[in-house]
């Protein structure tokens, strides 16, 4: 059975945004979905998030697929470093994802998820099929950094014009463009 597990970012919740929409359009096709609630999203600390990725997904397979959103992106690829050379999942679609690490003091605390760099050969073994979603004018991640991880992954890019930070707080409710793509990978 295929599993969809939805990791949400800094300061979020896993109720929030396109999030139940995404749940319900994949709930229609007989696709299992979870958001997972990740532990205080004020102050996040990898291994935390780490490892409620790691009990939610339990054994992982080619069954099994991600979605991070914002700091859900580098939770996905750190937790996805952390599995054994001949594992497999299915794939992942990284939506609005820092990549490098931020000056800005707001959000410096997120830098322990985005350092030492990510290793890509080992991300790359684990899991085949990528997508990265990027708002063209998102004022929180340059699009820059879709553009480097999309080149690190060999994947596409799928740029979503005035999409922001492709979050509730500017109005993403619906997202047809990651329901199209997750499909796509399935």
């Amino acid at each position: 059975m295929k599993k969809v597990f939805i990791i949400h970012g800094f300061q979020s919740k896993p109720n929030g945004g396109w999030r139940p929409w995404l749940e319900g359009k994949l709930a229609e096709g007989d696709i299992y979905s979870c958001s997972l609630p990740m532990p205080k999203p004020d102050k996040p600390v990898v291994s935390e998030w780490i490892e409620t990725i790691k009990n939610a997904v339990g054994e992982p397979n080619e069954e099994i697929f991600l979605i991070g959103h914002s700091l859900g992106v580098p939770t996905i690829l750190r937790y996805l470093e952390t599995l054994p050379k001949n594992t497999r999942i299915g794939g992942a679609l990284l939506v609005s994802g820092p990549l490098h690490p931020v000056v800005d003091k707001e959000y410096e605390v997120i830098n322990n998820f985005l350092t030492p760099s990510f290793n890509f050969p080992h991300i790359k073994d684990v899991c085949k099929n990528f997508v990265v979603l990027h708002g063209d004018d998102d004022p929180i991640v340059p699009i820059k950094e879709a553009e480097d991880l999309s080149f690190d992954l060999s994947c596409n890019l799928i740029i979503v014009p005035n999409g922001k930070h492709l979050s509730g707080h500017e109005g993403w409710y619906e997202f047809p463009q990651l329901l199209k793509a997750i499909k796509d990978i399935i």
